[in-house]
C-alpha cells in the first residue's frame, strides 16, 4: 500500500504545480515522462516554502518557516513524512543525490523575506543563489542522475538561467515587492527615484544571463531540452514586452504574456525543435 501513498504524494505536488503556474506545468508536462514525476515535486516543494513567506501574514512566518525546515531534513533522513509535500520531495531528494546544501540555501533565501533587508551586491546575489540558482541546479540533478561530469560542467549555465528568471520576477513583481511587501531587492535602487537608465543596467545583466542560460539549455539531454526551452522562451518574452516599458508602467500594472500567446509561442518552436533547430 506505500505505493498508493507515494502516488497519491507525487499527485499532490502535480496539482500544486498546475494550479500555481501555468508555465512551468507546460514545461514540465514536455518533459519525457521519467523526470516530469521529480521535477513536479521539486516545485511543490518551493512553492509551498514560498506561500509561507509571501502569503500567511497573519500568521508566525519565522516559527511556520523554521518548522518547515526540520520537517524538511527530518522527512529526509527518515524517507518518509506524513506531509505530502514533503513526502514526494524527500523522495526525490533521495533517489536522485541532491545536495542538503542547495536546500538549506533556498530556506535561507526564504528567511530572508522576513526580514526588512537592505539588499547590496553581496546579498542580492545570496538571495538570487537560494531562492532561484539551487533550483535550477536541483532539476540538473534530475536530468542527469548518472552523470556527475555532465553535471559539473553545466552548473554554471543552470544558475544563469535561475538567475535570469528570478531578476524577471523581481522586475515583473516591483509594484507588489515594494508597495505591499517592503521590498528592495535590486541593490542600490531606491523605487521612489528608479531611473529608466537604471532599469537598462538591470536588463543587460539579466540579457547576460538569458545568453549562458541557453547556452546550456542546448547541452541537455533531449527528454528534458525542450521543456526547459519553452520555459525560456514564455520567460524571454516577458523580458522583451518589460524591456518595452517605462519603469512608471511597470508600477502601474503587472506585466504577463496571455495564454493565446503562449499556446502560439508553443506551436512555433515545437516545429523547431522537430526539425531540431533549438
Amino acid at each position: 500500500m506505500l505505493d498508493l501513498y507515494n502516488s497519491v504524494c507525487r499527485e499532490c505536488s502535480s496539482v500544486i504545480t498546475q494550479r500555481y503556474s501555468t508555465s512551468f506545468s507546460l514545461g514540465i508536462r514536455l518533459f519525457s515522462k521519467k523526470f516530469r514525476r521529480p521535477i513536479y515535486s521539486i516545485y511543490g516543494f518551493v512553492r509551498f516554502a514560498d506561500e509561507i513567506v509571501d502569503t500567511f501574514h497573519d500568521y508566525d512566518r519565522t516559527s511556520l518557516l523554521e518548522e518547515f525546515r526540520k520537517d524538511t531534513k527530518l522527512a529526509i533522513d527518515q524517507r518518509i513524512s506524513l506531509n505530502p509535500v514533503l513526502h514526494a520531495f524527500q523522495d526525490v531528494v533521495n533517489e536522485y543525490g541532491i545536495d542538503y546544501h542547495l536546500i538549506d540555501a533556498f530556506l535561507d533565501s526564504m528567511k530572508m523575506d522576513l526580514s526588512d533587508v537592505t539588499y547590496n551586491r553581496e546579498l542580492y546575489e545570496k538571495y538570487i543563489y537560494g531562492s532561484a540558482e539551487v533550483v535550477g541546479l536541483m532539476c540538473l540533478k534530475v536530468f542527469l542522475k548518472d552523470s556527475n561530469v555532465e553535471y559539473e560542467a553545466l552548473k554554471p549555465y543552470a544558475m544563469a538561467l535561475g538567475s535570469a528568471f528570478q531578476k524577471i520576477n523581481f522586475l515583473r513583481d516591483l509594484k507588489d515587492d515594494y508597495y505591499n511587501k517592503g521590498r528592495t531587492y535590486f541593490p542600490g535602487v531606491k523605487v521612489e527615484n528608479f531611473t529608466d537608465e537604471e532599469k537598462k543596467e538591470i536588463e543587460q545583466d539579466i540579457l547576460v544571463d538569458f545568453q549562458k542560460g541557453l547556452s546550456g539549455i542546448r547541452m541537455l539531454p533531449r527528454g528534458s531540452k525542450f521543456g526547459v526551452y519553452i520555459a525560456y522562451i514564455f520567460y524571454f518574452q516577458l523580458f522583451k514586452k518589460i524591456r518595452g516599458l517605462s519603469f512608471e508602467k511597470i508600477l502601474s500594472e503587472r506585466v504577463r504574456i496571455r495564454n493565446r500567446r503562449k499556446a502560439y509561442l508553443l506551436a512555433k518552436y515545437s516545429i523547431k525543435h522537430s526539425l531540431n533547430m533549438i
